[in-house]
Parts: structure tokens; sequence; C-alpha cells
């Protein structure tokens, strides 16, 4: 590398863990870290949970204290803008700042909330869940709310439910599918959550539209229905799915199709220019048979870590093709879904008798494609392991509780 060493578009997990992981692995040149929010990199996934539940402060959702960063001579940029690439002249232009050189570009922006296509989606007491300041603001609310409508029963959604029953409140979610996580999970799955929320309070309105939301005084008071129903509301939380931040890789003419198109080795089509995490869309052949064919995006801890520490791996010298399994988890209340593998709403379910929680194993064209669990991380455990190393594990095996997982994980029979 020359002395313009390596840029970093996006401070969050992918984007950090590929700075970490280069200084880790012996990088020595120049290494910057750009990022347009303020403060230290830090983990997302507890603002829907811990963060709001008092459980953690923001302290302890940093990923490395500051010290961390300066050790490593890892050129933190917070509160900076990435407002064009220039791939000609290996420039990235910011928003108040000089340009910054790169050999080697790495795009790690994630991705953002689709917001909420109505008039009123503004009014206070309204909020999406994204970063630490949407989570300060909708504590804030949280402190004196007593009805609470939740549009989205996807996991972010579900997670702040189980938050605000377990605060007592009146807590409805609002969802245009016919189940909860309807395209993410089984429909055994959707029921145990389902019923898991409504135990605790929360109800559901499924296959529902939504025709206005109603203000008092710029505050929101309820959230009205295509069929006519209004729920009393003080605070709204959206969640209805993410949109990458790929418009900066699009003009400057890099390939994009919700998300920037990479290789096996996380490299877009100019070879100084690699992207991973939220904003990728990659190939793997844990996709195949889906309908959007053997290439995929992925939102996840998970695949932002391990893309991080692949891609950092072939920036020194080490290439290898991304082909982690991809799981994922969510706390709904006290229970843990864990999903290894990748499933379509279409594959068969296989459900595995258990005393306490559920397992779940998906098939689609006669071959296990993903395993969800509630409650039970050593068949989690299992298989991530079976579907690594591609096992065949039959339906009928994965129906009788009696058979050893943990044996044919380890490579037995």
């Amino acid at each position: 590398m020359s002395t313009a060493g390596i840029v970093i578009l996006g401070a969050g997990q992918a984007g950090f863990q590929v700075a970490a992981s280069l200084r880790e692995g012996g990088f020595s040149g120049p290494l910057a870290l750009v990022g347009d929010e303020p403060g230290l990199p830090y983990q997302r996934p507890p603002l829907s949970k811990a963060y709001l539940a008092g459980k953690v402060d923001a302290a302890g959702l940093a990923l490395r204290a500051r010290d961390y960063l300066i050790e490593h001579r890892i050129d933190h940029r917070p509160g900076s803008r990435a407002l064009a690439i220039d791939r000609v002249a290996r420039l990235v232009h910011l928003d108040g700042a000089a340009p910054l050189a790169y050999d080697h570009l790495v795009l790690a922006m994630g991705s953002r909330n689709r917001s909420l296509p109505l008039a009123d989606a503004d009014l206070a007491g309204v909020h999406q869940l994204r970063s630490l300041a949407d989570a300060d603001r909708l504590q804030a609310d949280l402190a004196t709310a007593r009805s609470v409508v939740i549009v989205g029963a996807g996991f972010i959604g579900l997670e702040f439910a189980g938050v605000c029953a377990a605060r007592g409140l009146g807590v409805h979610v609002v969802e245009a599918a016919d189940r909860p996580m309807a395209r993410a999970v089984s429909s055994e799955t959707a029921a145990f959550f389902r019923a898991a929320h409504e135990g605790a309070g929360v109800r559901f309105a499924f296959g529902a539209g939504l025709r206005s939301i109603a203000g008092r005084d710029g505050r929101v008071a309820a959230v009205d229905l295509a069929d006519g129903t209004s729920l009393p509301a003080d605070l709204v939380l959206v969640g209805i799915g993410v949109i990458p931040n790929q418009e900066i890789a699009a003009q400057a003419g890099l390939a994009t199709a919700d998300g920037i198109l990479v290789d096996a080795l996380l490299a877009t089509g100019d070879p100084a220019v690699s992207a991973l995490g939220d904003v990728a869309r990659f190939p793997s052949r844990f996709a195949a048979g889906l309908p959007g064919g053997d290439v995929v995006r992925i939102e996840s801890v998970q695949n932002a870590v391990d893309q991080a520490r692949c891609l950092s791996a072939r920036l020194l010298g080490r290439p290898a093709p991304y082909d982690a399994v991809p799981w994922f988890w969510s706390d709904q209340g006290p229970h843990k879904l864990q999903i290894a593998g990748l499933s379509a709403p279409t594959d068969e379910e296989v459900v595995r008798p258990a005393s306490t929680g559920l397992s779940v194993f998906r098939y689609r064209s006669g071959r296990l494609s993903a395993v969800e669990t509630v409650d039970r991380g050593a068949d989690h455990m299992a298989a991530r392991r079976i579907l690594a190393l591609g096992l065949d594990l039959t339906p009928d095996r994965a129906a009788d509780p009696g058979y050893d997982l943990k044996a044919l994980a380890k490579g037995g029979a």
C-alpha cells in the first residue's frame, strides 16, 4: 500500500470490525474510519432491548474505548458525512473537511429505516429506532407513555413490544401480514411468539393497513386503521424495514441492486473498492433456491463481523471466499429466538418435539435450509455446524427428539 492507506466509510459494527481486524492482523498503514454519527462506534442490537430496559447505558454500548482507537492508530472521524467518491482520483469528498485519499476504499454504510408514507408521521411521539439518538428520544417519551402502537411485527417491533409489556403499558402491534415476523420465520415460530406476546398483554392487528395518524397539539394521539379502527397512542414506533445506504456507491458508478453488488471476496467491480455488511449484496450457497437467486443482502451482527474478518484477511493478502453460515437472534420478552441459515416462506416446516421452547427445521427441495430455535441454544449451535458442513439431516431425524444432533454436528452418524 502507498501512503494513502485504507479508508472505511461507515463506523458501525462492520466498519469498526474491518479496522480492528486490519490492525490486529498487522496492517501498519494509514487507516481512517469515517462515520456520520457522533461518539464512539457502538452496538445497535441492545438499543431495542437492554438499553431501553435500562439494563445497559450508553457507555456499555461502545464497541471499544477511545484508548483502543488511539492505541491502534485508527483515525476515527465521527460526525463526518461522505458526499461523493472520485474513483479515478481515489478520493472521498467529505462534508466540511478536506477530501480523503485512499488506496483501498471499504463501503460499510449500513442501512436506514423505511419511513411511514403518511402525512402526519412526523408528529411528536412518532419514532423510529436505528441509532443511539433515536433510542434516547424514544426512552424519553417511554417514561410518560401509557398507550403504545407499534407499526410492524418484525424483530425490532416485537423486541420493543416486550419492553413495553414488561412496563405494564398498553401495546398494540399493527402488521400488514397475517402473522408476526412473516418474512423471517415459520408459521410454527410465529405462532409461538404471538401466543407469548399476547400472554404478556400485547394485542395484535394482522392484515391491517394504516389510514392516518391523528394528532393533538402537535403530538400523536391515535393511529387510525384502514378498517375504521382507531387505536389510542401517545407513543408510536415504526418498524417497517430498512433501505441500504447505496446511493453514494451508485453515484460513483458501482453496480447496485438493493445493495452494493460484490463477489464472493466482497469486491465490487472496482478493484480498489470493497463493500460489506447491511449495504452489500453477495453470493451465498445458503441463498440457493431463494426467490432472489443465490445472491443475498443480510442485516445481522454476525454477517457484519464475519464479512469484516473475511475482507480484512483479503486486504492482508489472505483471500478466501466468504462462506459463513448466516445466523440471527432476537430477544423478545423472556424468550430468545435464534435462527441459523436462510429460509423461504415455502420451505417445509419440521417441528422437533421438546418439553420447553421450540425447534423448527426448514427444508427446501429436500435439503436443510434453516433452523429456528426458541430457548434451545444447544439445538441452535448444532444447527450452525450442520449447515456449515452441509451434513445430511433428514426430516425424519430432525423430528425425532431421540436423534443426537450434537453427535451429527461433531461428525457422527
